[in-house]
């Protein structure tokens, strides 16, 4: 179906567009990328909005129905999403509410799909932004940061995404006994940069992933060009360079440079303005200072002169009257 017009108009905001020639040689790589973000749709941020609506959920429940789930390590929560048997809490309003795990990955994925806030529009993935159409048979795409770290840091699957293997190794992590994960953690099994965290989350993070991938991104199950990584070329590539894009798909980078070098001009132009100012004003002191001195210098020489003219006298005619020679005229 093709996209209508207010979709198109969206597509053009999410297009970055990039040339990477050189005007030197007048050649052109011009590359248009599709550029956009969804804040809110991390794996912690999704775990604390999931969180929430339980709160939200069990204080209706325990409110009309009279019950007292949560409230006692007798009646916890029960939540698919942690590993079995794992007893973990959340704070809210200064009330805790007590959760055990069950360890049930397919009821966590069911549970966790509204949060995608997927829409019935089409070419719309996450929260209904728009997505452009993927030729899937010919793509290829590399999963960083929490893609990367769910697969690798516990289920050690880095690399090649293979949607059976995965979801395999998912549902019996998430089935695992909480003491036994406790000991592998123990025993040095897991990633050297894994912690009790990653361990106490890893369910739900992997089926969070999961429903992202194929239901808020819309791949298909049998996808087999999705690499999880952390470095390409050797290098690191983490989440900033996505948003560095995103915060530029406005502007051509040449203008943003243009603007930054007026910014600069017109700031060095007012500092120039200043600091001629008042370079000026010194100088000028400077000046002055010299020429009172000079005249003080001057007034003091004119008192000086009268003296010594008297004194020179008084020592000429000394002078004169000591050499007078006796009985001479």
């Amino acid at each position: 179906m093709p996209i209508t017009p207010s979709q198109e108009e969206v597509a053009k905001n999410l297009l970055a567009e990039f040339n990477l020639g050189c005007d030197a040689h007048r050649t052109e790589h011009v590359y248009r990328v599709y550029v956009t973000t969804f804040l809110g749709f991390g794996g912690n941020a999704a775990r604390q909005r999931y969180e929430e609506s339980i709160v939200a959920k069990t204080e209706v429940e325990n409110r009309l129905l009279g019950k007292h789930t949560g409230e006692t390590s007798e009646t916890p929560y029960l939540d698919p999403c942690l590993p079995l048997d794992i007893v973990d809490e959340i704070q809210h309003n200064g009330k805790t509410l007590l959760l055990r795990g069950t360890g049930d990955f397919h009821r966590c994925r069911v549970l966790i799909q509204p949060f995608m806030n997927k829409t019935n529009e089409t070419q719309s993935s996450l929260n209904g932004v728009y997505q452009p159409p993927i030729d899937y048979q010919n793509s290829e795409f590399y999963g960083f940061s929490e893609f990367y770290y769910c697969t690798e840091d516990v289920l050690r699957m880095g690399g090649n995404y293979n949607v059976t293997k995965y979801t395999n190794a998912a549902k019996s992590y998430c089935a695992t006994k909480w003491t036994t994960l406790k000991e592998r953690f123990d025993r040095g099994l897991y990633a050297s940069h894994a912690d009790l965290h990653r361990l106490k989350y890893q369910c739900f993070k992997s089926a969070w992933m999961h429903e992202v991938f194929h239901v808020g991104f819309s791949f298909p199950e049998n996808y087999r060009n999705l690499k999880t990584a952390l470095l390409v070329y050797d290098k690191e590539v983490q989440w900033t360079l996505g948003a560095i894009l995103y915060r530029t798909r406005f502007l051509p980078l040449r203008d943003i440079q243009q603007e930054n070098f007026k910014a600069n001009h017109y700031h060095w132009r007012g500092f120039s303005f200043v600091y001629n100012h008042y370079l000026f004003l010194v100088c000028f002191l400077v000046v002055l200072l010299s020429i009172l001195l000079y005249l003080l210098r001057l007034r003091r020489i004119h008192h000086r002169m009268p003296r010594s003219m008297s004194s020179s006298a008084l020592w000429m005619e000394g002078g004169g009257a000591a050499l007078k020679i006796p009985g001479t005229p």
